[in-house]
């Protein structure tokens, strides 16, 4: 069987691009702008994520990338081909659809290769593309099927297929996994990922799954009200945010209010903790303090060491989640406990947080 590579000039072989969008504006009714002058640059070959609320930009983003909507000012790069204005099928992109988007009435073979036959690929040739990028998710000995004898996770990895059939140097992926199950979801997630990396392939990732897009990316985005509130790697964007929304949208998180003193960060009169990052003395500033982060019957002489009262218990399964009251301090705190379980309300615990584990959003910082 040959592969797309090796098959007439017709495919081009692939060749991976970078996504750039220039002080990109657009909105839907001519009045609101959905964004406003928003840059953005996807390196070549990585996993790149959007994630953020309904209605914060990034299915937006991904229409204007992959044709479907034009912006109202700027300019979209793939690779060094301003695509602005140009159709979808000139942009060399592939795109995988929430809803799969196959013809009912066509077989699998028929579904991958249609956008090849629509190039005038030779039915030979076709069928060599189609059964490379079929192998490529495990589907080959599916083609013959139709798209209602498949399960859920089966026409997903037939549309992904079809994406990557004509090797495109950008594949853009809509909210690709929403309609399966959990644990199907999972599956899937690692299914898309090995595939990326095989093929190397710029990947556009839109999502509101935090998990999804935390397990997946190389880079990610969060967006808020047409803006990049965060951008980064996952684990840097997860443990360091700029801002309270980014804190806040992924993860359980407590923030605290507190002002910067000689001896560290005051919260209360009883409470203050020491942090590995300092400011300004007197600067009021955020404290950030992951879940995960809080040690639980830590040992007298640990840094930040405090007294709690298990307030609530919950069972998560791998963990439990506590929620803690410490006196002088009016908010509750969460906790998670791993290694000793089975914590009850009423329970005294002296925890402690390292300073490492702390994180300043300095003033300013809200969104």
């Amino acid at each position: 069987m040959s592969t797309p590579s090796s098959t007439s000039s017709t495919v081009a072989s692939h060749q991976t691009a970078a996504i750039e969008l220039k002080d990109i504006s657009f909105s839907y009714d001519g009045e609101r702008n959905v964004l406003n002058r928003l840059s953005l640059h996807i390196k070549p070959g990585e996993f790149f994520s959007l994630i953020g609320p309904s209605g914060c930009g990034k299915t937006t983003i991904l229409g204007l990338v992959s044709g479907l909507m034009t912006p109202d000012s700027g300019q979209i790069l793939i690779g060094d081909k301003d695509v602005t204005t140009m159709p979808t099928h000139k942009r060399d992109i592939g795109v995988v659809f929430q809803n799969y988007a196959l013809f009912p009435h066509m077989t699998v073979l028929e579904n991958v290769g249609y956008g090849l036959k629509m190039r005038g690929i030779k039915e030979a040739e076709r069928k060599d593309i189609v059964e490379n990028a079929l192998d490529m998710v495990g589907m080959g000995a599916m083609m013959q099927r139709f798209p209602g004898e498949l399960s859920g996770g089966q026409q997903q990895r037939i549309g992904l297929a079809r994406a990557v059939a004509s090797r495109p140097r950008v594949m853009l992926l809509d909210e690709p996994l929403s309609n399966l199950d959990a644990k199907l979801r999972e599956q899937m997630c690692i299914e898309i990922s090995d595939l990326q990396q095989r093929l190397g392939m710029t990947m556009l990732y839109v999502t509101h799954d935090q998990g999804e897009a935390m397990a997946m990316s190389s880079r990610l985005a969060i967006m808020n009200g047409g803006i990049v509130e965060e951008l980064g790697e996952p684990h840097a964007v997860y443990e360091k945010p700029k801002s309270h929304f980014g804190a806040q949208f992924l993860g359980n998180v407590n923030l605290f209010e507190a002002t910067a003193t000689k001896k560290g960060y005051r919260l209360a009169d009883d409470m203050t903790l020491v942090a590995a990052s300092a400011v300004d003395l007197d600067t009021e500033v955020t404290i950030m303090v992951r879940p995960e982060a809080i040690l639980l019957d830590a040992p007298a002489d640990s840094a930040n060491r405090f007294e709690a009262t298990v307030t609530r218990c919950v069972y998560r399964g791998s963990f439990d989640e506590l929620t803690l009251s410490i006196p002088g301090i009016e908010q509750d705190i969460l906790a998670t406990a791993y290694g000793k379980r089975g914590y009850s309300n009423g329970d005294k615990l002296h925890c402690s947080i390292p300073p490492e584990n702390i994180h300043i959003l300095e003033a300013g910082a809200q969104s």
